[in-house]
């Protein structure tokens, strides 16, 4: 396996390849040494992994709601570097072009919305991503905030453009089963295959190995 910082992030290659590739997208808490950990599990697994970095422009300062880090991401841009990150991937000599999209909490929210957005994702794997501006870390984002989040990730589900594998705990204090529920209505209607695990007895981050 081979490990590097890249522009975009951290990028972790397999030792065969070619491989299928990965975006993988943190949690509001950055490219951290967990998230690092994770993606070069996956690439001892086969893949090829860029865990990108959302705030390599500007790193959060530490304050003490983190769901202002979040707000203070705008998706548009959010979106662009994605697609930015699959062309890299798709571009690698070690990846088979094919890549996928996988996102733990603020991570997993985008993961769902990259796969509903033209950037042409093979597949999209969000876990407990947040679903509405309306629970959880996206509280009330009104007047600025709104241009930076111009739409729910729940409103973008029926425009779902590949296979999705969403996984939620029915436990999770920032997802209501409510917000799940809306999520599979929205993607009754959609064209690319989905499905939606919920794990009995899991709260937010069950991924997190502490």
């Amino acid at each position: 396996m081979k490990t590097s910082d890249v522009e975009l992030g951290f990028l972790a290659l397999p030792e065969r390849g070619p491989s299928p590739g990965v975006v993988m997208i943190h949690d509001v808490w950055g490219l951290s040494a967990h998230t690092r950990d994770y993606a070069a599990r996956l690439a001892r697994e086969g893949f090829a992994v860029l865990a990108i970095d959302l705030y390599r422009r500007a790193p959060p300062a530490k304050i003490e709601d983190p769901g202002a880090w979040i707000r203070a991401l705008p998706d548009p841009q959010v979106l662009s570097d994605l697609g930015a990150g699959a062309r890299f991937l798709a571009a690698l000599p070690e990846t088979n072009s094919r890549v996928g999209v996988l996102g733990f909490c603020m991570g997993g929210m985008y993961a769902l919305m990259a796969g509903c957005a033209d950037l042409g994702f093979a597949a999209s794997v969000p876990f407990y991503g947040l679903l509405s501006h309306a629970h959880g870390l996206l509280h009330d984002p009104a007047g600025p905030d709104r241009a930076r989040k111009p739409r729910e990730p729940i409103a973008m589900a029926a425009e779902l453009r590949c296979p999705l594998l969403a996984f939620f705990g029915d436990q999770d204090s920032f997802i209501p089963q409510s917000d799940v529920q809306a999520l599979e209505r929205e993607l009754t209607g959609a064209r690319a295959g989905a499905e939606i695990v919920v794990v009995p007895g899991a709260g937010h981050a069950f991924m997190n190995d502490t």
